[in-house]
């Protein structure tokens, strides 16, 4: 599995080697100023992945990629993108626990190759580094409902590095299977690959729902009782201005390495409520939780729940979409563990009220 980061590099460099015009490119910005009411010593967000520096402003993403698109004319496909900031350095894998080469990796948005099999390209074999299949929200907020992403987000795999099959079933069903090196795809806690898959079903014209399932082993000992098992569901209905979306997630794993071996489970759900008054204005409002009895996730035992409500507004530019965004949320943390850093002493608070300003800029040739 840690060389097929090599291959796919190299598969990459070979590809290239045809006309330029065959390539798409993608340049994207996010800038964002969090204001909190309270005041961490770090300006660090508790608890959070990413937009998580306060009170200061940041360049949260800077993100260059470019993409070949496999067709049935021209079978292979090939990714390659870059990318800097805030949230790209809060995602590097520990030192004992990280992959070979991960302070080079957690900067590639994208390292991969395709291939397109079948009559009518039903079937795509993808390797490398990739999107992930889990989660409702993107990993650039300008494709967001809100500008926040939720905490659901923020604890499973953004990316993936291993190898996808995606077939397109009908024109209504999509199923995706997948061997990857495990959750966090900048960690090797052994030579077992994981795996997981999605179905796509399109149940009506507006109605859409995504199963997505992880089994996996993430920790030294590799026998079966101690593989991690998830489940992340979304449905999501969009007619006309209005989309409306919800997620629901559920992991356990059994703690080899902890005294007694106990079972450690979290959950989650988020739900999505956007309004779009026209191509420029749109307002969205999601409430949330994310429940981690026993810290695995988060690394403190708590109970989180959030709401955000936004505001976005596209600018009128000559090229690419320059989207600005107001978010005002509210989180409260409880349990035994729970709460958000404030001074003096960086001491936990159970609450905290956000105001978000951002720009985000997507430019794509």
């Amino acid at each position: 599995m840690k060389y097929l980061l090599h291959i796919a590099l190299a598969l990459l460099w070979a590809t290239s080697a045809r006309a330029a015009d065959e390539w798409d490119y993608q340049l994207y910005v996010d800038i964002g100023y969090g204001a909190s009411n309270r005041d961490p010593s770090d300006g660090t967000w508790r608890s959070k992945g990413t937009s998580a520096v306060l009170n200061e402003p940041e360049l949260f993403l800077a993100m260059g990629n470019l993409t070949r698109n496999a067709t049935i004319d021209s079978r292979w496909g090939a990714e390659f993108g870059l990318m800097f900031g805030e949230d790209v350095e809060v995602r590097q894998a520990a030192p004992d626990a990280a992959i070979s080469n991960a302070d080079v990796l957690y900067h590639l948005y994208r390292a991969n190759v395709s291939y397109l099999f079948g009559d009518d390209g039903q079937l795509k074999l993808t390797g490398g580094i990739f999107n992930s299949h889990i989660g409702y929200e993107s990993y650039l907020a300008i494709e967001n409902p809100n500008y926040t992403r939720a905490y659901i987000l923020d604890y499973v795999p953004y990316f993936m590095l291993g190898v996808e099959a995606a077939w397109e079933v009908s024109e209504t069903i999509d199923l995706a299977f997948y061997l990857t090196n495990g959750f966090d795809y900048l960690e090797y806690p052994n030579d077992i690959p994981a795996l997981s898959f999605r179905g796509d079903w399109q149940l009506t014209s507006q109605l859409k729902f995504t199963q997505n399932l992880y089994y996996g082993s993430d920790q030294e000992e590799t026998d079966v009782e101690f593989w991690r098992f998830f489940s992340d569901s979304i449905i999501e209905w969009s007619k006309g201005p209005w989309l409306v979306a919800a997620a629901l997630d559920f992991g356990t794993e059994k703690q080899a390495e902890v005294p007694g071996q106990p079972r450690y489970d979290w959950s989650a759900a988020a739900l999505w409520l956007r309004y779009a008054l026209n191509d420029r204005n749109s307002f969205a409002l999601r409430p949330e939780y994310y429940d981690d009895p026993d810290g695995l996730q988060t690394g403190a035992r708590q109970k989180i729940r959030a709401i955000a409500g936004t505001y976005k507004y596209n600018f009128p530019v000559s090229a690419g979409n320059l989207v600005g965004a107001i978010e005002l949320r509210y989180d409260k943390s409880t349990g035994e563990e729970g709460g958000f850093f404030d001074q003096p002493d960086d001491r936990l608070v159970p609450t905290q009220t956000l105001l978000f300003i951002s720009i985000n800029y997507d430019f794509a040739g």
